[in-house]
């Protein structure tokens, strides 16, 4: 076989599988992205300004303070903000990190895949060469049964592979325990406390747990007005509940999603 035909094979065997791309500059970036072989950094990362955020002042005020702290080198919390649909959870994540960054913090976000979890390790292995901070972000995570969660538990605390010290965890759930809970827990376990006890274990890891709740209806047109205000729009707060009471949800993304409405009818792009 000469040297011509091994050449094209070779490449034809690269286009099939090409090797890893290089890794990202961990100083580089204000926003990265994991998805389980290899960090990437954020193609676009523009949140929300946070004082746009409404409803949320509690949450914004907690949540700013301990990433300020993670990004001064001192000790901060695993996050969990849980509760309802839409009600913000994401978007403070994003726009806290950003906050922290305007203010010169050297914080960086890491958005990972909840469906590779098994992943983590490696990644914080890589985030744990460098003293940047690092805010890693599992966005929407739940968990059908207790086993699923115990691997995620063991890297929050008292695991072999515990994540670095620069490193801290922003988990958003519908859930507040993040494992579904049912009544056959009950009756199937020998014990139903310690059933019960161990789909608990995985939120008590989070040391600041945030929840949301679905807004009242003067708060939902707030939220309308800052966001319209913010992109100079005008808006009827009647149609405004209008809009919600047709979509039957009262949230921060429904005000969000009625606003780009006030937009395309107002031949306006955002």
């Amino acid at each position: 076989m000469n040297d011509q035909l091994l050449s094209r094979i070779a490449d034809a065997l690269d286009r099939l599988a090409p090797p890893p791309p290089p890794p990202a500059d961990l100083e580089a970036h204000p926003a990265y992205v994991w998805r389980g072989h290899g960090l990437a950094p954020a193609r676009v990362f523009d949140p929300l300004p946070i004082e746009i955020l409404r409803g949320v002042d509690a949450q914004r005020e907690a949540l700013v303070a301990n990433l300020a702290r993670l990004a001064q080198g001192h000790a901060a919390q695993d996050v969990l903000l849980w509760g309802a649909r839409g009600t913000g959870k994401s978007a403070l994540v994003k726009s806290a990190v950003a906050a922290v960054q305007a203010q010169g913090g050297r914080l960086a976000l890491v958005e990972a895949v909840t469906t590779q979890l098994d992943t983590l390790p490696e990644l914080f292995a890589l985030l744990g060469t460098t003293d940047r901070p690092f805010a890693v972000f599992l966005d929407d995570l739940g968990f059908d049964g207790v086993g699923d969660a115990r691997a995620l538990r063991s890297l929050l605390q008292g695991g072999a592979e515990a994540r670095p010290n620069n490193t801290r965890l922003l988990v958003t759930s519908n859930r507040r325990h993040l494992v579904t809970r049912d009544i056959a827990e009950q009756a199937s376990a020998i014990n139903p406390r310690d059933s019960a006890d161990d789909g608990l274990a995985l939120a008590d890891r989070f040391g600041l747990s945030l929840g949301f709740h679905v807004v009242d209806q003067d708060t939902y047109v707030e939220i309308v007005r800052a966001y319209a205000e913010a992109h100079g729009l005008s808006f009827d707060p009647i149609d405004a509940i209008g809009w919600a009471t047709r979509r039957g949800s009262r949230s921060g993304r429904v005000a969000w999603q009625y606003v780009v409405d006030l937009a395309g009818r107002s031949g306006r792009n955002l």
